[in-house]
């Protein structure tokens, strides 16, 4: 759909050509400008206010290629669209080695004349538009973020743009793709960012304790309450309050962070008084959000309350440019810290991370990157250094650890063989999950895996 407000200049000097020109761009709602000379057609480009120009070759005083170098020379954003009365095949590769989009042989059809008009609207469009994606972008103070491509530079400037404002942030995307980066990105972003910063996961607190990790208590208010605390809502006070995990929080707590939200105001467990906080609330699941509130999971309310503002963070798959940008981040980051001495990944090393999926994420490349600096030595960091499936073990293998490392610490199951590796898996998690009388997360720590990836098992499961 073309804008109304795009322009179009008819560089003619027979006045009843030009006229009839504009005549017919106005019965399609598109203003034009009409001059009769090359040098007013110049002083009209330079203002930078059209999108197309009709160039007529043969005027007084220029001709009609050197407005056309000189619109080349000047990098002004225009499509040339040449109106020439000379139709032969050399001219029109002529004008078309010049620059120009289109041309159109005198006298013109009005149809063919506000088609290549259109098109060449279209095409300016699109060129601007390529140009802002595709142009360098310098990020600001957004943490620990690495990497440049179109997915995260999109995060980018959601981050810079929320980071300005005070509303609640829903940050998205699957486990290991920066949710808690992301969060702190947003703050440092913020007028909040010399403030504190306070992250909280909600899978890893016990269902009985959140609600005094996040609003606090005083002393004896429960079972080894043996002192007063702030929570974490008090400690993030002028600053911004991250809460990981959120759709891991029981459905009570839920009405009590909606209370809070609403109202500005902490009650600390075993206190009857009333203080006041001024939080900004992140919150991050790896869930879809919606769906957890569709099954009765996640309150509708609450979700709306936090739902202002949602950034989506791409798995590192999609992001394929920033793997190896990543990944050298890393490795000179956990060299220094192991005292080692690789400075770089070979070629086939880098083919190697290219190919792999990383269904853990950055958190996955971490590991992977870690684990080859710990076990090798040298300067190059070689394929055969990289244990990618000791870094997506799965929870198959994990159980066999975590059974070999507790022998004799909880029941004892039985796998059939010859049933397929999901089956053996499934009974494997059903099993741990029953061993902790339902709770994901903490069957999660004991697989040692990410309450996220039971979740994910479990909603493919056939029913």
């Amino acid at each position: 759909m073309i804008s109304e407000n795009q322009k179009i200049l008819i560089v003619e000097d027979a006045i009843s050509v030009g006229l009839t020109y504009q005549s017919w761009l106005k019965k399609e709602r598109l203003d034009s400008v009409h001059v009769e000379t090359g040098n007013d057609a110049l002083e009209q480009l330079r203002t930078g206010a059209f999108n197309v120009v009709l160039l007529d070759l043969q005027l007084p005083d220029l001709d009609g290629f050197k407005i056309m170098e000189t619109i080349e020379t000047e990098g002004l954003a225009v499509s040339v669209v040449v109106v020439t009365s000379t139709g032969s095949i050399k001219t029109a590769v002529d004008v078309m080695r010049a620059g120009a989009y289109d041309y159109i042989v005198k006298p013109a059809n009005q149809e063919r004349l506000l088609t290549t008009v259109r098109n060449a609207m279209e095409r300016e469009k699109l060129q601007t538009v390529v140009k802002e994606i595709t142009k360098p972008y310098q990020k600001a103070n957004l943490g620990g973020f690495v990497g440049s491509s179109l997915p995260m530079v999109a995060v980018y400037r959601m981050i810079e743009a929320v980071g300005r404002s005070n509303a609640s942030v829903f940050v998205t995307g699957e486990s290991g793709t920066g949710k808690e980066v992301c969060a702190q990105a947003i703050h440092l972003s913020s007028p909040r960012s010399q403030k504190p910063f306070i992250a909280l996961n909600c899978a890893a607190i016990p269902k009985d304790l959140i609600e005094s990790e996040i609003f606090g208590h005083l002393k004896g208010a429960f079972t080894g309450a043996t002192s007063g605390r702030d929570g974490a809502a008090m400690a993030a006070n002028g600053g911004t309050l991250f809460l990981d995990e959120i759709c891991e929080m029981d459905l009570s707590l839920q009405s009590k962070l909606l209370r809070f939200i609403q109202t500005g105001s902490v009650q600390k467990v075993g206190s009857d008084k009333v203080e006041k906080v001024d939080v900004r609330i992140v919150c991050a699941t790896n869930r879809t959000p919606l769906t957890e509130v569709e099954e009765g999971r996640f309150r509708e309310d609450l979700f709306y309350r936090l739902h202002v503002v949602s950034i989506h963070l791409p798995p590192l798959r999609e992001r394929d440019e920033d793997t190896i940008e990543i990944a050298d981040v890393l490795l000179s980051q956990i060299s220094k810290e192991e005292g080692k001495d690789f400075q770089s990944f070979s070629s086939a090393a880098k083919d190697v991370l290219l190919s792999h999926s990383w269904p853990g994420n950055v958190r996955e490349l971490q590991n992977v990157v870690r684990n080859a600096v710990i076990l090798n030595d040298g300067d190059v960091l070689e394929p055969e250094m990289l244990s990618l499936a000791q870094a997506g073990a799965s929870v198959f293998q994990k159980a066999k650890l975590a059974t070999t490392e507790n022998s004799g610490d909880g029941p004892q199951i039985s796998l059939k063989l010859g049933q397929s590796y999901d089956v053996l898996e499934r009974a494997i998690l059903e099993a741990t999950i029953n061993h902790c009388d339902g709770s994901i997360p903490r069957a999660a720590d004991m697989l040692q895996v990410s309450p996220s990836t039971i979740y994910r098992k479990k909603e493919n499961w056939p029913t």
